[in-house]
């Protein structure tokens, strides 16, 4: 689980080491396998017209960009513990929200990275963002107001905040 500030990314240590082993991996042998899928397509002839080589070359250039946001985010690591289950939102929580206090109208989401939720299929919210900073903090039950992207304002009610499994 991550939870980002400025400077720093607070991780759990299964999330540091998650994050950690994908490093590893493809900084070895996933660079291994990039090198000779490019060099196989290289001898393939024309570099111009060979679609193989510009896929290859193409999965090398994203490859390392995630390397880079690897790197730098494991950087700026801490290690702590997930947050407690208190019923506080905090990063590293999936919370249910109401719109306008409607429980008919909810949302499910993780306060948090995309890093953290993982291989999971849960929205995620960055705490910095206009909703997470409004209910960032609050307890089940309390009710907070954010602006839209539109700029007009919208309250939501924190219905429930557990810590991501």
């Amino acid at each position: 689980m991550t939870q980002t500030s400025e400077n720093v990314t607070w991780l759990t240590q299964s999330g540091y080491d998650q994050l950690k082993a994908e490093l590893d991996y493809m900084t070895g042998p996933w660079r291994t396998e990039i090198v000779k899928k490019i060099e196989a397509a290289r001898e393939e002839g024309d570099l111009k017209e060979n679609a193989g080589y510009h896929a290859a070359r193409d999965d090398q250039g994203k490859g390392e960009l995630r390397i880079r946001q690897l790197t730098q985010l494991l950087e700026r690591a801490k290690v702590g513990e997930a947050p407690a289950d208190s019923g506080v939102v905090a990063p590293g929580m999936v919370v249910t929200i109401a719109f306008d206090g409607d429980e008919d109208d909810t949302m499910l989401f993780l306060l948090g990275s995309r890093e953290m939720a993982g291989a999971s299929d849960v929205d995620v919210y960055s705490p910095q963002s206009p909703l997470g900073s409004a209910i960032d903090g609050k307890k089940v039950g309390d009710e907070a107001h954010y602006e839209l992207p539109n700029g007009k304002r919208a309250m939501v009610k924190v219905i429930a905040a557990k810590p991501h499994a």
